[in-house]
């Protein structure tokens, strides 16, 4: 199987190939010259890292990061389809398994949202508005009421409708074939926070991993009582239908329906795989190196360029992160309040999210090609600046949170996931020390703009949780 998820992703590098050219990473500095040994001893730092540097190469650095995410969207796609156009236990198992695989460079990515840039401001006509324009959350938007997509258990461990009653759809989506004859693009985009109902998300990652797992319904099966090891139940007979040369029926979960609810699922499950291909194809587009609207204008931006870096890592790191992804699902016990709840990969969104962060500070990024994007680095530049202390500090604390993530990860692999361990009182000092040591990083890096002198918007601004 492995020899088959690496022949899609040559095939999806193939056709994003306009948009993973090589670019200059940013290493040499603007005056040519690097690796200079000795700011005060100190080896491999060069002397000649310039803001300006450092901006170049965050700038090179979010362009790896949603290349490569869209390069994992196309190859999911092609997954998709092939469940769609044969449904066996095969390609179903591929199929999440490239959803999965899809997920490790976007995680990476959440550190460029909070600064104005593509993923929160970039309009449909390729114009960049105020936060709130960009397609973030036809991406990533979470919880959903998945309800409104596709059928659901009668109990579950949440609320899996939307906010308010009245923004609920006549049935749902797939059902529905009288209110939506066809699901595309078009009918997906248009559902989307209907109502204005920020639960009402029809498209994204997490909409496909619905469709992909179901719903996480615990050990008996009713989102009642005790939760186990595993993500959600559904079945791939979700997607049978004559159409695709099966004579066994059409299920919703342990119900048999007509073919005609499959192949409306898997339509479904294709068009949301479009729509997310086309936000991240924006989304890279406009971080182009050279090319890309944003991409010149943030290299261009001096100072403001900087504390947008540092602004995104510590509103990631404390409202976000800390806040509205762990803190609250451990405080209310709720499966539907994790992020990623019906595939139980709630610990390497922590993860990735956190290494995010920690990408930004060291300028280093691994391509999911294996190619290393590095270059200067706000580590080099506090250093270069005087601030040796403070340096190491961040890095200290970043090292920290990434320690007690691993912790996290450690146990969902062996057995644990993140929604069994909010459960667990013995194991919820992991999941605090992953909250304490995000909080703690925020602390330092607001030291860090007070000493570099740049200017950014309050870091606790995105959450009630503290």
């Amino acid at each position: 199987m492995e020899l088959t998820r690496t022949t899609k992703l040559a095939t999806a590098m193939l056709l994003v190939l306009n948009l993973t050219a090589c670019v200059d990473d940013g290493t040499d500095g603007v005056n040519g010259i690097n690796g200079q040994d000795g700011v005060d001893g100190i080896s491999g730092v060069s002397t000649f890292v310039t803001r300006a540097d450092v901006v170049n190469t965050n700038a090179n650095i979010a362009y790896a990061v949603y290349s490569d995410s869209l390069i994992s969207a196309v190859a999911l796609r092609e997954s998709l389809q092939q469940l769609v156009d044969a449904p066996s236990a095969s390609s179903f198992a591929e199929a999440k398994q490239a959803w999965l695989a899809a997920r490790e460079p976007y995680g990476q990515s959440e550190v460029y949202r909070f600064r104005s840039g593509p993923i929160d401001a970039l309009k449909p006509d390729g114009t960049l508005g105020v936060e709130g324009d960009g397609p973030e959350g036809r991406i990533n938007a979470w919880p959903l009421g998945e309800a409104i997509i596709d059928y659901v258990a009668v109990i579950v461990d949440g609320d899996s409708n939307p906010e308010s009653p009245a923004n609920a759809l006549s049935n749902n989506i797939i059902a529905n074939s009288d209110d939506y004859s066809q699901i595309n693009k078009s009918t997906l985009q248009s559902l989307f926070e209907y109502g204005e109902d920020e639960r009402n998300v029809t498209t994204g990652y997490h909409a496909i991993e619905f469709l992909l797992w179901g719903q996480d319904l615990n050990a008996d099966k009713t989102g009642s009582g005790e939760r186990d090891n595993t993500g959600g139940q559904r079945p791939f007979s979700d997607y049978y239908s004559a159409n695709n040369g099966h004579e066994s029926a059409c299920t919703s979960g342990e119900q048999a329906v007509v073919d005609q609810t499959c192949m409306r699922r898997g339509d479904y499950l294709l068009a949301a795989a479009d729509v997310l291909i086309d936000d991240l194809t924006a989304i890279a587009t406009s971080w182009e190196p050279n090319v890309g609207v944003h991409y010149n204008a943030f290299v261009a931006g001096g100072n403001v360029s900087l504390a947008k870096i540092l602004e995104g890592m510590g509103r990631l790191s404390f409202g976000e992160l800390a806040g509205e992804r762990i803190n609250i699902a451990l405080t209310t016990d709720s499966q539907e309040d994790e992020h990623s709840c019906f595939s139980d990969n709630t610990h390497r969104d922590i993860y990735l999210n956190a290494k995010g962060v920690q990408n930004s500070y060291n300028a280093n990024y691994i391509r999911i090609n294996g190619e290393i994007i590095q270059g200067a680095s706000i580590h080099d530049l506090l250093v270069v600046e005087g601030f040796h202390e403070l340096a190491n500090q961040l890095r200290g604390a970043l090292e920290q949170t990434q320690l007690n993530a691993s912790v996290i990860d450690t146990h969902a692999k062996t057995g644990t996931p993140f929604d069994v361990l909010i459960q667990q009182s013995v194991q919820q000092p992991n999941i605090l020390a992953v909250i304490n040591s995000l909080v703690s990083q925020t602390d330092v890096i607001e030291q860090v703009i007070g000493a570099l002198g740049v200017t950014t918007n309050d870091l606790r601004q995105d959450t009630g949780e503290f």
